[in-house]
């Protein structure tokens, strides 16, 4: 497995970052369903970066992705120089407006609320001029 991954702020990045995510998973050893959250959870939060981050500032980056595998986790981390954005401190939907039906939700927040809710941990932190998105996914035992 490549340690990281750097790709342009496209669209058309979205594969490499899918594909660079199902490796690291794998080579953690995690569940095909903590496998496909952690996939789901960096998707989401690099289609906001690509989507918000550069065109909003009127220039072009790239996304520098990198994977980390302890005793414990997989701690996936992906830094642009995008503006600065902290899905942290966003309004995310309620549980009650979940329920609601389509139409009848507010608009926005449920990509990040899913990327939130579907890893073990999640950190934001801006560090000089880069954003700095932190996802944490446990390891199971595998001797249980």
């Amino acid at each position: 497995m490549q340690p990281s991954l750097t790709v342009p702020a496209t669209l058309d990045s979205l594969s490499a970052i899918a594909e660079y995510v199902i490796t690291a998973t794998a080579a953690a050893g995690l569940e095909k369903k903590a496998a496909y959250r952690c996939r789901l959870a960096v998707d989401e939060i690099a289609t906001n970066i690509i989507i918000y981050g550069y065109p909003q500032a009127g220039y072009e980056g790239v996304l520098y992705l990198q994977a980390d595998i302890d005793k414990q986790a997989l701690t996936i981390s992906i830094e642009d120089t995008g503006v600065a954005y902290n899905p942290t401190q966003i309004q995310l939907p309620e549980e009650d407006e979940l329920k609601l039906p389509l139409e009848e939700r507010a608009i926005g927040g449920l990509g990040i609320y899913l990327a939130l809710h579907e890893v073990d941990k999640f950190f934001y932190e801006r560090v000089g001029e880069k954003n700095r998105n932190i996802f944490v996914m446990y390891r199971t035992q595998l001797d249980h």
